[in-house]
């Protein structure tokens, strides 16, 4: 009887194809469950990553409608006023007037947002004092430097125009050899 146990346990082992079966699909479910986890880990990368860039290139639209730009002549008036024409440098922004920052220097002084006034008008109606820019207006800027009378012929001076959103702007003149005029274009 023992010999006839053992007989059926030698044959029973012979055959392994059902054992070998089993073992692949554990390890083909393994495998797929993996790829499947990789797979939504790099899906969600990207589509976080593609969201980032989204979110920049939506800044980079605010900010590049936010530009300002000089139109025309920077003029010096009485010896006291730089005098200069803004407009959007693309249409479809708006600018507050009122959180605009001016720095202003020379090769002799610097003089900081503080000591500057700033009247901003509607270029076309000098009446009408705007506190913002939007679209295609214009507006006349007209900076008050305190030492714009101590410069004498070639002189440079720097005004850099800071607004709260969009790029600096930013104005370097130099004074003709005749400064007598009234008014002075710097072009």
């Amino acid at each position: 009887m023992y010999q006839k146990f053992c007989k059926a346990i030698k044959n029973m082992h012979n055959s392994q194809k059902g054992i070998t079966g089993l073992e692949t699909a554990i390890i083909l479910i393994a495998f797929v469950t993996v790829a499947s986890v990789l797979a939504y880990s790099v899906l969600s990368a990207g589509i976080f990553s593609s969201e980032r860039g989204k979110e920049a290139v939506y800044a980079g639209l605010e900010s590049a409608q936010c530009t300002l730009s000089v139109k025309g002549s920077v003029l010096v008036v009485d010896n006291a006023d730089l005098q200069f024409t803004m407009a959007m440098a693309v249409s479809g922004g708006s600018v507050d007037l009122t959180k605009m920052v001016f720095n202003y220097w020379n090769a002799t002084t610097g003089v900081h947002e503080e000591a500057l006034t700033a009247v901003f008008v509607d270029a076309a109606d000098a009446a009408t004092v705007v506190t913002s820019i939007t679209g295609n207006a214009s507006i006349l800027v007209t900076v008050t430097p305190d030492d714009v009378a101590d410069l004498v012929a070639y002189d440079t001076f720097t005004l850099q125009i800071i607004p709260p959103t969009g790029a600096t702007v930013t104005i370097q003149r130099t004074m003709p050899g005749d400064v007598t005029p009234a008014v002075i274009n710097l072009q």
